[in-house]
């Protein structure tokens, strides 16, 4: 059982070791080889990887309802490799207001921020961390990596399921695992909040990501939504999504996306949005 920590308006989880579980995808920012060459310390582990730090916080602060109507909303500020100790935080709300947002962060063992926005649940009037920062406007023409691209671009629909052999093997390294993991009052086991990327990322998205070649991506930012969650284990969505912003960095060429997950009766399940980085070093556009 999770150990929570209660301190000057926090609540802080243990200290935890997140596994690079794509560690020997040669030529990902995962692989040590690759990212070194790049500048990183050795092969990072994913942003969404993080979020499952999160789990029994959420569950402590706005209880099962999270799951229903809850966001989570990081912004990553810098990358940790195999197995770094890390420890996430929720700030303590007020008594008695149903709809609420809190901060929470990823901070690493010896302090350096990891991640840092907010968590809600509800329909706060406050906007969470990823929605209320500015995309800065880059037009598609003046990017390299990117130029396919377009703000507006329809992502195209597909079905996407988080399968009962992927729990299984994520299972084995998740740093939470949750009772809900295994079956829940919504009539199957709930999806870990890695696993809402994999759905609204990995399998909606590969229309974009076949247009960047040659290059090598990132996780910048996520958000995940519940809108009438949770998504279940075993079960098809249709996603789909947009673009809705280009930008670019002195290291990087990035894009903010949102997509979207329904059930069979079209009704929305769950939402998300994520800036996907890229690295100029990687690209032989900018060699």
């Amino acid at each position: 059982m999770t150990q929570i920590m209660t301190h000057d308006g926090v609540r802080t989880g243990p200290i935890r070791h997140s596994v690079n579980g794509s560690i020997n995808a040669k030529g990902s920012i995962h692989d040590d080889a690759t990212a070194t060459k790049l500048g990183m310390r050795g092969g990072t582990v994913a942003g969404s990887i993080h979020m499952d730090l999160f789990g029994p916080l959420l569950l402590e602060t706005f209880g099962e309802r999270w799951w229903e109507t809850g966001n989570l909303s990081l912004y990553f500020t810098n990358a940790t490799t195999d197995r770094e100790p890390v420890q996430a935080s929720l700030g303590i709300p007020a008594e008695g207001v149903s709809d609420l947002q809190v901060e929470a962060w990823v901070d690493r063992a010896d302090g350096m921020r990891v991640a840092e926005g907010t968590a809600a649940v509800g329909h706060p009037e406050a906007v969470s961390a990823l929605m209320g920062r500015a995309a800065r406007a880059v037009e598609s023409g003046q990017l390299r990596i990117l130029s396919g691209l377009s703000v507006g671009m329809q992502i195209e629909p597909a079905t996407a399921c988080y399968t009962e052999a992927t729990l299984k093997d994520y299972m084995g390294r998740i740093t939470e695992p949750m009772a809900m993991h295994d079956s829940s009052r919504w009539g199957g086991a709930v999806v870990p909040l890695a696993g809402y990327v994999n759905v609204l990322y990995g399998q909606a998205i590969g229309s974009l990501r076949r247009q960047i070649k040659d290059v090598v991506g990132l996780f910048g930012a996520i958000e995940i939504r519940n809108v009438h969650g949770p998504l279940i284990v075993g079960r098809d969505y249709r996603t789909g999504g947009k673009v809705v912003a280009l930008g670019e960095s002195p290291k990087t060429e990035y894009f903010w996306y949102e997509t979207w997950a329904e059930d069979s009766n079209g009704k929305r399940i769950a939402e998300h949005r994520m800036q996907l980085r890229f690295m100029k070093a990687s690209s032989p556009l900018y060699q």
